[in-house]
């Protein structure tokens, strides 16, 4: 990881309270699909918000973010041309094996952001298939990237954008149509990442999930982001994640 001076590119709405973040650094980013970056908002804000990378080309590094408090209000404020700094890259990212061909991703909220990354990381290699969930039409966002996929189902909880259905549903249906792929990855909502557990559990499947938690430093130090494992003992997410295998982790 490095402390990268970054210049705003690009600040934009992309949905419902979701905003997009283009930043600039002097040198290419060493990103692996799945990891994060902590970004220094200013003003008061003494910690940095720790939000996943999108996209990853050479010196541009795109973040998705949900307005969510006072720090995430201030990153809306940033205009093009203004400088931070982005710690960065951080976490353990997704990886997927040589022999695992077949990938299928899943994702709710703002948990298909991740994802994104692993589609631009292993789309030439790999067939993938992405089965993403979002509250509502107006959530709806990175279509243009899932469309690259393979297959891409794309569903709501109120059906009024695809099916009404959640995306551990919509993954579902996929595997009692036959479908069936060699590793799952996932990231969204605890409640989802539970359900998705139990389905692959019961099908055999390898599931790996990206946790959702709220996070302090960022670099595994102050504790604030710690989980519980299957075998009794903690984990700290930012820095033993937030990427685990589905069976070593309580949700």
């Amino acid at each position: 990881m490095k402390d990268y001076v970054a210049s705003v590119v690009e600040n934009k709405k992309i949905a419902e309270n979701v905003y997009e973040i283009t930043f600039e650094t002097q040198e290419p980013v060493p990103v692996r699909a799945g990891q994060f970056g902590d970004i220094a908002v200013g003003g008061t804000h003494l910690l940095r918000r720790p939000i996943a990378i999108c996209k990853a080309d050479g010196n541009r590094i795109t973040f998705c973010y949900q307005i969510k408090g006072e720090g995430t209000k201030t990153l809306k404020t940033m205009k093009v041309g203004e400088k931070t700094n982005v710690l960065m890259p951080l976490g353990n990212g997704f990886y997927v094996e040589p022999e695992e061909k077949k990938v299928a991703l899943v994702g709710g909220g703002v948990g298909v952001f991740p994802l994104i990354s692993v589609l631009r990381a292993y789309k030439a290699e790999k067939e993938i298939s992405a089965y993403i969930g979002y509250r509502n039409k107006d959530a709806v966002c990175g279509v243009e990237e899932f469309a690259r996929a393979d297959h891409f189902v794309a569903v709501t909880d109120d059906g009024s954008y695809g099916e009404k259905q959640n995306a551990v549903q919509a993954f579902e249906s996929a595997l009692q149509n036959g479908y069936r792929p060699d590793v799952v990855l996932a990231c969204g909502p605890t409640p989802m990442l539970r359900a998705l557990k139990t389905v692959t559990e019961r099908e055999g499947l390898p599931c790996y999930v990206s946790l959702e938690e709220r996070m302090g430093c960022g670099i595994g130090a102050c504790l604030v982001c710690v989980c519980d494992k299957t075998n009794g003992k903690k984990a700290r997410v930012c820095k033993d994640g937030p990427v685990f295998n589905a069976s070593e982790v309580q949700l």
